[in-house]
Formats: C-alpha cells, sequence, structure tokens
C-alpha cells in the first residue's frame, strides 16, 4: 500500500506559535520600557506577571483558543522561577526536543496528539464495509494504533495511517512492520489524496474541522465514510453520532459523502 503524503507543510504567519511569539515579543518590550521608566513602582518579580497577564489579554483579543490563556499567562512566570531553581539549560533544551518530535503535529496543522481509544476502534469496526479489499485511512494516527486494532479485527481490509510528528511516527511504523495490512506514512494529511478510501478517520480538534470537510467533499467518493471522533464540523450536522463509552468520553461523528 502506498500513500500520497511527500509534501511537508511550512508553518505560515497565521501559525499560533508565530502569534504567539509576536505577543510576548510586544509584551516584554513595552513592561521593559514600563519598568525602565518608572511608571509603575512594581517590585521586580512582579514583571513576569504584568508580562503574562499582558499576554494572555492580548491573545485571546486576537483570536487564540481559551486553553492559550493559561500558557501565555503563566510562561514568563514559569520561566523566572526556574531559571531563579539552578536548573541546567541543557534540561530545558533536551524537554523541548522531545515535545516538539512527540507533538510536532500541534506546530504545523493545530493538531495535537490524540491517541484513540479501544472503545473507539471497537465502534469504529462496526463502520467498515463487509466486502473484502476495502481501504481506511486515519489522518494525524499518533502510534497506529487504531489501525492494529482494526487490521487484527478486519486481515481483509488495507489500512493506512498518516503522522507528522517524528516520534509517534516511528512508534506506529515499527508497529505497522508487525502487522499485515497496515501502513503508515510519514508526512502532512493535507496533501493526502482521499479519493481510493472508503472509510476516512480523523481525530484531530476543532481548528482544521471546516477546512478537512470541504477537502473530504472534493475527494471523496459517493457512498463513503468519514469518521471523525469527538470533534464535529461546525454547521453540517452528522448522519450519524456515536458515544464511544470511553473515558474522556468521545463521541464519534459520522457522515456519508
Amino acid at each position: 500500500m502506498r500513500c500520497h503524503a511527500d509534501a511537508l507543510p511550512m508553518p505560515g504567519m497565521r501559525s499560533p506559535l508565530w502569534i504567539v511569539g509576536a505577543i510576548h515579543l510586544f509584551c516584554t518590550a513595552a513592561c521593559g520600557f514600563a519598568a525602565g521608566a518608572a511608571w509603575w513602582p512594581l517590585p521586580q518579580a512582579a514583571w513576569p506577571w504584568v508580562e503574562g497577564l499582558c499576554a494572555a489579554t492580548i491573545g485571546r483579543a486576537s483570536g487564540l483558543p481559551w486553553w492559550w490563556m493559561p500558557i501565555n499567562l503563566l510562561f514568563f512566570p514559569a520561566g523566572n522561577a526556574l531559571l531563579g531553581a539552578g536548573i541546567s539549560p541543557l534540561m530545558f533544551l533536551g524537554i523541548f526536543c522531545v515535545l516538539l518530535l512527540v507533538n510536532g503535529a500541534a506546530w504545523f496543522q493545530r493538531v495535537p496528539l490524540f491517541l484513540s481509544s479501544n472503545q473507539a476502534a471497537a465502534l469504529v469496526l462496526t463502520l467498515l464495509p463487509q466486502r473484502k479489499g476495502f481501504r481506511l485511512i486515519d489522518l494525524g494516527c499518533g502510534t497506529a494504533s487504531l489501525l492494529m486494532n482494526l487490521a487484527r479485527a478486519r486481515p481483509d481490509g488495507q489500512f493506512t495511517g498518516v503522522e507528522l510528528a517524528p516520534l509517534p511516527f516511528l512508534w506506529g511504523r515499527w508497529g505497522a512492520c508487525r502487522q499485515r495490512g497496515v501502513n503508515v506514512c510519514w508526512g502532512d494529511f493535507w496533501s493526502t489524496d482521499l479519493t481510493d478510501y472508503d472509510v476516512v478517520y480523523a481525530y484531530l480538534s476543532p481548528v482544521p474541522m471546516t477546512s478537512l470537510w470541504e477537502k473530504a467533499r472534493r475527494e471523496m467518493r459517493p457512498g463513503s465514510l468519514f469518521v471523525s471522533n469527538s470533534f464535529s464540523v461546525p454547521g453540517v450536522p452528522p448522519a450519524r453520532a456515536f458515544d464511544v463509552g470511553d473515558r474522556v468520553c468521545s463521541k464519534l461523528y459520522v457522515w456519508r459523502m
């Protein structure tokens, strides 16, 4: 099996990291100027909190999701506290590299790493076509755990995954080498052609769902299924919806193209 995910994306200027970086740069400069001009008689330890509050407020006003607010608020105060703790900078570099390797897709695709539960795999299994040789693709497959579960239950199908984050991809690729009928590709799911698949599965985030729906409408064949775990398409009611019953209270949304 071969999946078409050859092109890798470049983060645009509307990427959240670019926006957050610009906000913190502006807030740091503004706070530094205010502190130097002695406009506010604040102790030095208070300025990281002032910067964080400004960054959180501007970030929310600029349209960043709500969960960026605590990140922006605590970024500078936490960094200031850690610098005072005497921890080696190499440890921070190592932690950053691991997070980037595990969750690198969040930068390019605004999609964090979500792993499908066994209950979700069991429910997707009931949606698969009964004929042999059907094809399913998991967009952003992570460690490919869903694909492994489905392939073991339906060895008559072909299961493909696309993953951009390096460590989850390597884990999934290693597993695919040991499971017949599974193929995991490294790349961007936006450049993956969906024409040849009977079922397209995604467990992403609210951010890309509208654009992904438009892509699915352009490329998927009539009669094929588009399945989303937990995140619906705004303004497009699903044909069916199921409670997964896992510990995170997931739901599966199903559209027939």
